[in-house]
């Protein structure tokens, strides 16, 4: 049994981590708030751009001179995969399902005999890839002094995705990420953007007919790289929403745990302060019988 001492001390030691996840969780609730507007006002504009996109590509009368970006290579041999995680902790099981859902994916290509290249946005991501897929990571993007999610990181990225792909690295590129739902519920999420591959939504709200100047090619010219932009952009608002409402699920449910330890080490320390007292008191009435 662990002195009056020892538990003392470990009751303060709780009550100390209890302070910093009570604290943790409410910057949490108050990031979460801005984070998830970003999110819901960033869906409707992704989804429309990719909406235009294939409306474009349904009027190119020239389909094997269409952009590359759209149709793609041709071939299906190297896939590159954009695993998109967060670069703090302390988020609960954030990190980990969006890298659950990328390895499904990794396997299935290795078990199709493809190539696989990876490039890790996030620092808590690359950790846990580097253990199995560290010869397939061919970069690592961290965005931890970005105080804000912002543009101009998601077009950085979005030009190392057309860099590799105009110097023909790969066939096919996938972005994996989480999208909010809820504080509780955060989907893992797998979205081609190379060749541009419609979701059933999308391909039914692509049906409005439009007319457009200058021609469909020159138009999609500007777009597509545009486009590969404004998709990684959408994931890290979904991804920035999904971490704060992941870490505030999680410290909310440690802030708990730990008033349910104080709760029993409390109960403990009483009993052993009981024990030590009536120790004391058989000590004493013992003492003096023998007088």
């Amino acid at each position: 049994m662990a002195s009056l001492d020892d538990l003392k001390k470990r009751i303060a030691s709780v009550k100390s981590t209890q302070k910093i996840t009570k604290a943790m969780k409410m910057v949490a609730a108050a990031k979460l708030r801005r984070a998830q507007e970003n999110a819901e006002k960033g869906r409707p504009y992704s989804e429309k751009m990719n909406n235009i996109i294939l409306n474009l590509s349904s009027g190119i009368s020239d389909k094997e001179n269409a952009p590359k970006l759209l149709s793609g290579t041709g071939e299906d041999k190297t896939h590159l995969c954009i695993v998109m995680t967060s670069d703090r902790g302390l988020c609960g099981g954030f990190n980990t399902n969006i890298i659950k859902k990328a390895k499904v994916y990794f396997q299935k290509i290795s078990n199709e005999g493809k190539t696989l290249k990876i490039i890790a946005v996030g620092s808590k991501g690359y950790d846990q890839l580097k253990r199995v897929y560290k010869d397939n990571i061919i970069k690592k993007i961290s965005f931890k002094d970005s105080k804000t999610i912002n543009y101009l990181d998601a077009e950085k990225v979005g030009k190392i995705i057309i860099d590799n792909f105009e110097k023909k690295e790969f066939d096919v590129c996938t972005i994996f990420y989480n999208q909010f739902k809820n504080v509780i519920t955060q989907i893992p999420q797998e979205q081609q953007i190379i060749p541009l591959k419609a979701s059933e939504a999308e391909a039914n709200s692509s049906e409005d007919n439009y007319e457009f100047e200058p021609e469909e090619d020159e138009i999609l010219s500007n777009l597509l790289p545009k486009n590969i932009s404004t998709q990684i952009f959408k994931a890290m608002l979904e991804n920035s929403a999904s971490e704060q409402g992941s870490r505030m699920s999680a410290m909310d449910n440690a802030t708990r745990n730990a008033g349910e330890m104080v709760d029993k080490l409390t109960i403990e320390y009483n009993r052993s302060r009981q024990a030590a007292i009536t120790k004391e008191l058989i000590e004493i009435i013992s003492g003096a019988e023998s007088l």
